[in-house]
């Protein structure tokens, strides 16, 4: 077999698959170095800056603003940041260097000036690392460790500001348990926290190999050895090479995990790293404060997509274009009803939309869009929510059907203006065969009356009906001219609000054995139910 399988951690007693997230994590972005060196066309100065102040509001307390040992535009960025004050006092970046003498040294020199600095060194570990990029046996590489932190302590001994410390053995996943766990204690021991410092211990997985539950149990396996659990800070950093860093995160903080790094929007070398973005949201749904700010989401994609000039897919969870937009007409039914249900309630319970939209930032109006596939329910809701209009529920379908034949026709998503037109264009105040024009509508105690002329194509015939009702008067007159139907539902409604408000009425009439449905909109209910029945007699009359 060319590919091995990965082997399953031997816990018998994991306790992690019965655990829940709780509390957010301790969250550190890696957008500005992680994310950086991924690019093709790495940030410039004025794109990190507008990054590291989006990190900033959106409420990341630790930020990793580089690799300034390993290029010097990375060295500059550090610098600047520190020099024009624009760390927060709360705020701790974070610098990662390979345990080399002259690059902690360089380090070092970066970070003079800044309040509060988490120095993260890292080396190889795995199997294939030590045997076939270093050829050197575990105790080598222990030692490569240690003297790393030898030459921090060293270049850091009288830095005035605070210095935190951070270890990864890199591509902890491929790394044996056993020797991972030895050179993290050795490097604990090494470090020597005192008080309440804790040592952070990054476990990344630098290129995902198994499952998320195998990361998972790796991180369960891995706290219950570290020797000076107490004093340790646990740090995930997973990649997505298998397309599953969101999931073995989650794991691996029920787990027992403390810390997450990730990138928002997940970007990364490879496949990527876990996006923060997602992460935080899975926990907001679940009714857990992620302590980070999302509530603007679109804000966010347009910051990274500019400094990254990495498009974000449209169904990208919480943040894509379409990821609350519905096209299927059983989806958009079933929304319809839980928007209608919503009203007024605190527990959010919309079918197929586990967030509420407007919590990120998002409106409504893209939750239903139509197309051929789109059913009667969504195009009810997008007149009703935008328009005004409240279509009675049996004349959804004869809606629903003339929209999508228009759908059909350009092949594509129809606009909700587009949608409007042709529902306008279709059912309301029609007049192409059958209208009253000059008339003059008169009301008493007793009876009602229209007069005018009730024109059947091209012949207009002047008359004067009274009736116990206008709908009644207009029937009769028309009636009187051999247009035989019959009236089967009427229902109207007030189509907006204030001093030129409207109204909307809506017939159905049966007519050669046909139900048919037609709109009216006047400037009165009068007027709106007069147009109504216009309408639906054109409509009947065009088949």
């Amino acid at each position: 077999m060319k590919y091995k399988k990965f082997e399953k951690i031997n816990i018998t007693d994991r306790t992690w698959p019965n655990n829940e997230i709780d509390r957010a994590p301790i969250w550190c972005s890696v957008d500005l170095r992680d994310g950086n060196q991924s690019l093709i066309k790495p940030m410039t100065l004025e794109k990190k800056v507008r990054f590291f102040k989006l990190l900033v509001e959106i409420g990341f307390k630790e930020i990793e603003v580089g690799f300034p040992s390993a290029s010097e535009v990375e060295y500059e960025f550090t610098r600047y940041l520190i020099d024009n004050d624009l760390i927060p006092d709360d705020v701790t970046i974070q610098i990662l260097t390979q345990a080399r003498e002259h690059l902690i040294k360089k380090s070092a020199e970066a970070l003079q000036g800044a309040k509060n600095v988490i120095v993260h060194l890292y080396n190889s570990t795995s199997t294939n690392q030590r045997e076939i990029v270093f050829k050197k046996e575990p105790k080598e590489i222990i030692d490569i460790a240690i003297q790393g932190v030898a030459w921090v302590k060293e270049y850091f001994d009288g830095f005035d500001g605070n210095v935190g410390f951070e270890y990864s053995p890199e591509s902890f996943t491929q790394t044996e348990l056993p020797f991972a766990s030895e050179i993290c204690n050795a490097v604990v021991d090494a470090w020597d926290p005192q008080g309440d410092e804790k040592v952070i211990l990054n476990l990344p997985a630098t290129v995902e190999s198994s499952t998320p539950n195998i990361y998972a149990d790796q991180i369960e396996w891995m706290i219950r050895n570290i020797k000076r659990r107490d004093q340790v800070l646990v740090s995930l950093h997973a990649h997505n090479d298998r397309g599953t860093a969101i999931a073995a995160t989650e794991l691996a903080l029920m787990a027992g995990a403390d810390r997450v790094e990730g990138t928002l929007l997940g970007n990364g070398e490879r496949t990527g790293n876990v996006d923060i973005v997602t992460v935080g949201l899975n926990m907001y749904t679940q009714g857990v404060d992620p302590k980070l700010d999302f509530s603007d989401v679109d804000k966010i994609v347009k910051v990274v997509e500019s400094a990254n000039e990495i498009s974000t897919s449209v169904r990208h969870p919480y943040v894509g274009y379409l990821v609350y937009t519905a096209f299927s007409g059983s989806h958009q039914d079933a929304i319809k009803k839980g928007m209608d249900f919503q009203q007024g309630k605190e527990e959010w319970r919309v079918p197929y939309l586990p967030i509420d939209p407007k919590d990120v930032g998002r409106d409504y109006e893209a939750i239903i869009r139509i197309n051929s596939q789109s059913g009667k329910g969504g195009v009810s809701y997008i007149l009703n929510t935008n328009y005004g209009y409240k279509i009675p529920k049996p004349m959804e379908p004869y809606v629903g059907k003339v929209i999508q034949q228009k759908s059909d026709k350009v092949d594509g998503i129809l606009s909700e203006q587009q949608i409007v037109e042709v529902f306008e264009q279709e059912f309301v105040n029609r007049r192409d065969y059958y209208c009253i024009s000059n008339f003059k509508i008169s009301l008493d105690d007793s009876h009602s009356s229209v007069e005018g002329e009730f024109c059947v194509g091209d012949d207009k015939h002047f008359q004067q009906v009274n009736a116990g009702g206008i709908i009644d008067a207009v029937c009769h007159g028309f009636k009187q001219l051999g247009v035989e139907f019959k009236v089967v539902e009427y229902f109207e409604h007030a189509l907006s609000h204030g001093s030129d408000a409207k109204a909307a009425a809506y017939f159905a009439i049966v007519m050669n054995d046909k139900t048919y449905y037609g709109v009216g909109v006047g400037d009165n209910i009068s007027y709106a139910s007069l147009n109504a029945l216009v309408s639906v007699l054109n409509i009947a009359k065009a088949g």
